[in-house]
């Protein structure tokens, strides 16, 4: 039987992984400048925790969670986000309590999610995102998305926007939801039969819809920013303030709302603008989710945050035809001509190493010539030569592969040689 990579799943291949670990680099060193603290949850959690805080009118809760019951007849789904497992550790593990406020967190894994495979579209997919919880300042809203636009910088992506919308607190939603009730219930029939059933359970689902997006009442719609009351207005109008601070472009999009029941406050996305990269254009997206602690059993901490597609990020790259700079895999590839000499090349193989030293050689058994070109597909930037010769004279012949140069060097002085010329 020929098995083969679950349909909406990838194989990531040496030849591609290491893209990855370029990002994931990037990454690690943002977070650490912005002081954002790794947290790892587990891949799976009680389905619960995604019906009460993503929403379950979402189409993530209705349609493409991977939900299974365990073997104590428990409900557990895959994570198909990272906000609500977070959060649910936040609470779980008291660090409302911390000294330092807000806990700054940020986590990089796979999220899994039953949706048709698209480019960069995954049901198994790797996501980047951040969470500040504690702070209700609209200033920690502007470092999270200026946190999200240097990963794209640093990555080398520059056609890029950020969209920005406010939903409001609680008292704005209620007014909006009042709106939009009263603008869709005339013509409902005409829509999908999830717009119908969000109709009463949460109207705002329905300007998120795919199937009706171009329906006219759309265009209509009451916009959500006519409904802010004057606290919602103001907290708005500083986020903006402290991105005009900075220098951070954005435009306002009053349809954005997020496909999460638990944003409130700062909505925003990060979309490619590359004529070449198709019809889904969002990269990232996030926002401010007051309330969500108490949802799931915790005191009031306000927070703010955002998920961002590993698999979309690289698609963008490509793109806009950039891509990394590959760096040599190896220091030095030991060439071997007798087995004696294999014997002594496996020895010295494990002394560079030992010394931080890259390095590899031959388990083939091939001639001399095959083993150099293997050293050229490593971008080796020296090779070792050893045969019969150099076993009896306790020396190596050292090929310098960027001058072309070759010398005989003593066993006793070939690391501290070769560290030399990697410098």
């Amino acid at each position: 039987m020929n098995f083969k990579v679950p349909r909406g799943t990838q194989d990531i291949l040496p030849s591609e992984s290491w893209k990855w670990q370029k990002v994931e680099s990037i990454i690690r060193n943002l977070c650490d400048n912005y002081r954002y603290k790794e947290i790892r949850t587990p891949i799976f959690e009680q389905t619960e925790l995604f019906q009460r805080t993503v929403g379950d009118t979402t189409d993530i809760v209705t349609k493409e969670m991977y939900t299974f019951t365990d073997r104590g007849n428990r409900s557990m789904t895959l994570r198909p986000e990272g906000t609500a497992p977070v959060v649910r550790s936040f609470v779980e593990n008291k660090m409302f309590g911390y000294p330092d406020q807000p806990v700054k967190l940020y986590y990089q894994g796979p999220m899994f999610r039953y949706e048709r495979q698209q480019a960069g579209r995954y049901r198994q997919f790797v996501q980047f995102g951040v969470e500040a919880i504690g702070s209700a300042d609209p200033a920690i809203d502007a470092e999270v998305i200026a946190l999200a636009m240097d990963v794209y910088k640093q990555a080398g992506l520059t056609d890029v926007k950020l969209v920005l919308n406010s939903l409001g607190d609680r008292e704005s939603r209620n007014a909006h939801r009042d709106a939009l009730v009263a603008h869709f219930t005339p013509r409902i029939g005409e829509f999908c039969s999830d717009c119908q059933s969000r109709l009463e359970k949460n109207p705002l689902r329905i300007l998120d819809c795919k199937v009706d997006r171009e329906h006219p009442l759309m265009e209509t719609a009451p916009s959500l920013t006519d409904y802010l009351n004057e606290q919602s207005a103001a907290y708005f109008e500083q986020v903006k303030g402290y991105l005009d601070d900075v220098g951070i472009a954005y435009e306002l999009d009053p349809n954005l709302v997020r496909g999460l029941d638990y944003y409130n406050h700062t909505a925003f996305e990060i979309m490619s603008t590359s004529s070449g990269f198709g019809a889904i254009t969002t990269l990232c997206g996030g926002g401010r989710y007051n309330g969500l602690a108490e949802e799931i059993g915790g005191p009031y901490a306000p927070g703010i945050g955002f998920g961002m597609s590993i698999e979309r990020l690289l698609l963008a790259l490509e793109a806009e035809g950039k891509s990394f700079t590959q760096e040599a895999e190896l220091d030095v590839y030991i060439v071997t001509l007798e087995e004696s000499a294999h014997r002594k090349g496996f020895k010295l193989l494990n002394e560079l190493r030992n010394a931080g030293i890259r390095a590899d050689m031959d388990y083939m058994d091939r001639k001399m010539k095959a083993q150099m070109k293997s050293a050229d597909r490593f971008n080796a930037k020296a090779v070792i030569v050893i045969g019969q010769d150099e076993v009896d004279g306790n020396v190596v012949q050292l090929k310098n592969m960027a001058e072309g140069s070759q010398e005989k060097i003593e066993d006793t002085m070939i690391i501290e040689k070769i560290k030399e010329q990697l410098k």
